[in-house]
């Protein structure tokens, strides 16, 4: 049965008016010399797609899912396995995501529910050598139930600890069964309320011996893959110690751990940490641990994670131009962690949705190489730092300087003189690409 009204979604350029269409995401065209599907590397998120019902704070959820029987059944959920596929196959995205709990329910107890996701996995993995589609990650969902109410790693209780490492076990082999490309920790309740019932000292202790534990496992599995820390600030906790990429480095150097993990950075949750999505890829980029990219985007009206589809087309070009410059995601991809609004409840809104933000990221990746090759942006920054090449700035960064060879050159030289920045200058460069 097909449970989405439309035929595989195709390329009919920028002149068609066909909402079933794409109009830039020609998955074959080269850009840079390489396919635009395999730089821009699009999954779908099976929780969005399979099991967002659109409820929110304030009512009930709106999505019509006539493939679900609302039950919290093994057949539901392997049920669920062909209407995923069958929306993979459509809007020709070749790679997906899921936390455990959304593929397979969780049962009576770890046991069941470990064989209900060992059912649901064996059902994915006939449906990935039937399709060619590769799980690019997996993870673990340690945040719904109420047992992680404090935390799974970082709980104050030694027992849920034993949980949460038993139940991530459980996914990485998962993840592992199924050749995943990666695995993800998102920590959301890895945080505190209030520091008035918290020793923040032992709680980042122990979640630095869960991840050492869990690069142990992996090499005890085989599974070569890199883990992600996907940042974000709050909510559902008051802080959350994975709170921004600069956070989540400084933790992974401080328990060193950098040889094992990269950064998964998402829109909503740079912009919920106060910074920019460029400024938070930069950061990870710079340091070389950026891994992947969950592409969506937040509501500045909105005070919450909205996980709106990535539709700004300027945003899409800042991301590309970090991708670019970094020389492109390889085990990573752009991963839609978005959701329809509730008003859009229908099975095609999915598909409208994803052709949304797969033409955006098409026309951001085509924009930021036309930017890159024009060289007028690049040039100006690095003119703009000409005066480190020699004399005393060079040796300031080849680290030959004291200061008192400062002071030597300030006496010498006088006041400096500055350039100016040219920002609106650079912005209305970029905005001549924006076609």
């Amino acid at each position: 049965m097909n449970y989405f009204d439309c035929d595989k979604i195709q390329y009919e350029g920028q002149n068609s008016k066909n909402p079933l269409a794409f109009k830039h995401y020609n998955p074959d065209e080269l850009i840079d010399g390489k396919a635009m599907k395999d730089h821009l590397r699009f999954a779908g998120a099976y929780w969005h797609v399979m099991r967002n019902d659109l409820s929110d704070p304030f009512g009930a959820g709106t999505a019509h899912m006539p493939w679900d029987d609302g039950s919290n059944s093994v057949e539901n959920a392997l049920n669920r396995v062909d209407v995923f596929f069958e929306f993979l196959e459509k809007t020709g995205i070749e790679f997906y995501c899921w936390h455990d709990r959304d593929i397979a329910p969780e049962l009576n107890n770890l046991k069941e529910s470990h064989a209900a996701l060992d059912a649901v996995v064996a059902k994915l993995k006939s449906k990935q050598e039937e399709t060619g589609v590769k799980l690019l990650w997996g993870t673990a969902c340690l945040f719904s139930h109420p047992r992680y109410a404090h935390g799974g790693a970082t709980s104050p209780s030694a027992d849920v600890f034993a949980y949460a490492g038993a139940q991530v076990k459980k996914a990485m082999e998962a993840t592992k069964e199924l050749d995943g490309l990666g695995y993800t920790f998102w920590g959301g309740r890895e945080g505190y309320s209030t520091l008035l019932n918290t020793n923040m000292k032992r709680e980042l202790d122990h979640l630095a011996a869960f991840f050492h534990m869990a690069v142990d496992h992996a090499k005890k599995i085989g599974f070569d893959g890199p883990f992600y820390i996907e940042p974000k600030p709050r909510e559902p906790s008051t802080h959350q110690y994975d709170s921004d990429a600069a956070a989540c480095l400084n933790f992974l150097r401080e328990y060193d751990l950098t040889d094992h993990f990269k950064l998964n950075i998402e829109t909503n949750h740079a912009t919920l940490a106060g910074h920019t999505m460029e400024h938070e890829l930069t950061v990870s980029a710079n340091a070389g641990m950026l891994g992947s990219i969950d592409a969506n985007r937040g509501d500045t009206l909105v005070g919450w994670d909205t996980d709106q589809f990535p539709t700004d087309i300027h945003l899409a070009t800042q991301v590309m131009l970090v991708v670019l410059k970094m020389g492109g995601l390889t085990t990573g991809g752009l991963n839609f962690d978005a959701k329809r609004r509730r008003e859009s409840h229908d099975p095609i809104d999915l598909i409208h949705a994803h052709i949304g933000g797969m033409d955006a990221f098409a026309r951001g990746l085509k924009i930021a190489a036309a930017i890159r090759e024009d060289g007028r942006l690049a040039n100006f920054v690095d003119e703009r730092y000409n005066s480190f090449d020699n004399n005393i700035g060079a040796r300031i960064e080849a680290g030959q300087c004291s200061f008192e060879d400062l002071e030597a050159h300030a006496f010498a030289n006088g006041e400096p003189t500055l350039s100016s920045g040219r920002q609106e200058m650079l912005e209305n460069l970029i905005n001549d690409f924006l076609q």
